[in-house]
């Protein structure tokens, strides 16, 4: 059976000390909230956990889940709970690890808690897709509404997903919160073109630089101000990047592929049986340069100078923490890029037929307006309603004195859930 629970804690009072930015606010947190902790195997046999918060006698529960993170301390947790629903918040089978994960093993993640709280009785699960959280919902509700010879078969990577053989019970609502429109599409738009050799990172074609004064860049507090022109090259030669690193995962696949074919037609040498085995893991440095982040005056909103990483942009697209540093050729196709992966709203949200609720921040440096729109339009569902709220990508307060957007978006999702909008 998918999603067995290996074993249950034992009721325990949630703590809150020292919880603060992107989590719970402790004194909005209700005092009888119980958390159980539940250690489960995922259809392919990976262990996976999840925590379980309610209040007693909910038949709802909302369940978030990011691909690459886990908040048990989500700072929703206290709306969705005095909404009279039950929350799940997953892991992955590896969070913070983005050589082990492609989406396609993620789904057998997120299917193995839904597996889970079906058989603990509650009759309506609600995704709610954070950031990363969105597309990952958008790809499991796409799945788990086809039949299951007709879910994808093979990862971009080409590894066998199972997904035909597992148990994916499909969700009854999604509620979408600063989504953007997949891991390989926001990559897309803040990897630095500039960079001419992946193995020496700091060697950069000046003429495609963000960063270089005669591109039209400031230094900051000042917004840059880049010309048509030369956004117009800058976007084409980030594709072409993500390009050239897909052919260099694609070829050291073929490689392994090539010599695996060798080894079970009977041949094959001592190096061939090396090649085989060989599963590269590879950098890809300088992921955080979106013009936009630096020239306000591009879509503008209420965001703040920066990227989601911070104002420093030397810092975020030449430090070691940043998205994409670290990848197996298999996580960059499923995961990073925008040409091959599975996992896109362009490819999964058509496909959403289940009620939706969309927030989106009105200061986010990581999701802009334009996405926003095509984001929306593309959600197949025959009911969903959309809300801006002010904020940044996380829903605090771009500038001080102004509202916390997280508990404006709270009310909203509230309302949604207590109001039937849920019903199809």
């Amino acid at each position: 059976m998918d999603g067995r629970a290996k074993n249950q804690a034992k009721p325990v009072a949630v703590t809150t000390a020292g919880l603060r930015g992107t989590r719970w606010d402790p004194s909005r947190l209700p005092a009888d909230t119980r958390m159980t902790v539940h250690a489960l195997t995922t259809h392919d046999g990976a262990d996976v956990t999840g925590y379980l918060f309610r209040r007693g006698g909910e038949s709802t529960v909302v369940c978030t889940m990011h691909p690459r993170e886990i908040n048990v301390a989500q700072y929703l947790v206290p709306d969705l709970l005095n909404a009279g629903v039950a929350v799940w918040v997953q892991g992955a089978r590896s969070p913070g690890n983005d050589i082990r994960l492609e989406h396609e093993t993620a789904l057998l993640d997120l299917a193995a808690g839904q597996n889970f709280l079906r058989e603990q009785g509650f009759e309506r699960t609600i995704l709610q897709g954070i950031s990363g959280g969105g597309p990952l919902a958008a790809f499991y509700c796409q799945q788990s509404a086809r039949a299951p010879d007709a879910r994808i078969k093979r990862s971009p990577g080409g590894k066998p997903t199972g997904l035909d053989k597992a148990g994916l019970p499909e969700p009854d609502g999604v509620i979408l919160i600063s989504s953007h429109l997949g891991q390989g599409e926001l990559l897309l738009r803040c990897i630095d073109p500039a960079v001419t050799d992946e193995d020496d990172p700091l060697q950069t074609d000046e003429s495609l630089s963000a960063f270089n004064p005669a591109n039209g860049y400031r230094e900051p507090p000042q917004s840059s101000s880049y010309a048509p022109e030369f956004l117009a090259r800058y976007r084409a030669a980030q594709r072409e990047r993500v390009a050239r690193i897909d052919a260099f995962a694609r070829a050291a696949l073929e490689r392994k592929a090539a010599a695996r074919r060798t080894i079970k037609d009977g041949g094959g040498s001592r190096q061939d049986a090396i090649v085989a085995a060989y599963s590269p893991i590879f950098n890809v440095w300088r992921t955080d340069a979106d013009p936009r982040c630096f020239d306000l005056s591009l879509e503008p909103t209420e965001r703040a100078y920066g990227t989601l990483w911070g104002a420093n942009q030397v810092a975020s697209n030449y430090g070691s923490v940043g998205f994409a540093r670290v990848c197996t050729p298999e996580s960059w196709l499923s995961n990073w890029s925008a040409l091959s992966s599975n996992a896109s709203m362009a490819k999964c949200a058509p496909d959403v037929r289940k009620p939706v609720l969309m927030i989106e921040y009105t200061g986010d440096n990581s999701v802009f307006p334009s996405e926003a729109d095509v984001l929306f339009e593309a959600i197949g569902a025959r009911r969903k309603e959309r809300h801006r709220v002010h904020g940044n990508h996380h829903g605090r307060p771009v500038e001080a004195g102004r509202p916390n957007g997280q508990i404006e978006a709270g009310r909203i999702i509230a309302d949604w859930l207590r109001n039937g909008k849920t019903d199809l």
